[in-house]
């Protein structure tokens, strides 16, 4: 409640502030990006294989992974379901929420769809290129689910700033 009644005085509109916030949410950024890229290519607890090991394992049909592992939910645990498929999405919440505090631009009217399909996109593009990576180095499985559910997570991400956006413009009275 604290951050709203900054937002109300007017606070976190000074330049300085906003200067901070970026910042911050820069360096949040960062360390999400690193976290990622160590849960997804060097964790030994999802499921990493030794060298000799490895092969090359993909899934191109949609939904069948997500299919399987709600159907056997049970036998494979929580645990696992959880982390397959909510955690391909949370994992890419924090992508589409940060990455307009960050970047501060197309914030209003029409630019706010734009920035929406743009982060959209993007965020399926860096799924496609996790996947591509987890393919080529025999670390993971490239799995057409994981770029959906990452996609819907980056989506949802976004989704979740437009309505702090809009709560804050309200607060603070400005145009929405």
């Amino acid at each position: 409640m604290w951050l709203f009644g900054l937002f109300k005085q007017g606070r976190i509109l000074e330049k300085g502030t906003k200067r901070r916030v970026k910042k911050l949410g820069t360096a949040f950024f960062v360390l999400y990006v690193l976290v990622l890229v160590y849960l997804l290519f060097f964790s030994e607890g999802y499921g990493r294989v030794a060298d000799a090991e490895r092969e090359y394992r993909y899934n191109l049909v949609p939904f069948v992974e997500i299919r399987r592992f709600w159907t056997y939910r049970k036998i494979v645990g929580t645990f696992a379901l959880f982390t397959n498929v909510f955690g391909n999405v949370l994992g890419f919440v924090p992508y589409g929420f940060i990455l307009p505090v960050i970047t501060g631009k197309m914030r209003n009217g029409f630019f706010i769809i734009l920035s929406g399909f743009f982060i959209i996109l993007s965020g399926f593009f860096i799924s496609l290129t996790i996947e591509v990576i987890q393919l080529l180095t025999k670390v993971g499985c490239f799995d057409v689910d994981d770029m959906i559910l990452n996609t819907l997570g980056a989506a949802l991400g976004y989704g979740i700033y437009a309505v702090c956006d809009r709560i804050r413009r309200k607060i603070n009275g400005k145009k929405i």
